[in-house]
């Protein structure tokens, strides 16, 4: 495989992982906001409680891709298998 194709692939799984961690960090702080603070909040408050909920896991979800990003970098020489992604043409 070329470095263009393993670029494509870098982005795509990136991609997938990332999505994937959003998923499970927002089921993952639902079910603690279920167990410990639902039951002492206001009827109401699932309704603020989604977004909030949603932002948050958006938020872990980006600070534990960029450990995982920069763990990998530091084992693995990234430019030896993928292109850089913002290139200057002229």
């Amino acid at each position: 495989m070329n470095k263009k194709i393993n670029t494509l692939l870098f982005i795509i799984g990136g991609t997938v992982f990332n999505i994937v961690l959003t998923a499970l960090c927002f089921v993952l702080l639902f079910l603690i906001f279920l167990w410990f603070l639902y039951p002492q909040l206001p009827q109401g408050s699932i309704a603020w409680m989604i977004p909030v909920n949603f932002i948050a896991s958006v938020a872990a979800s980006w600070f534990i891709y960029r450990w995982a990003l920069k763990t990998i970098a530091k084992k693995v020489e990234i430019s030896k298998y993928i292109n850089s992604v913002f290139t200057r043409y002229w």
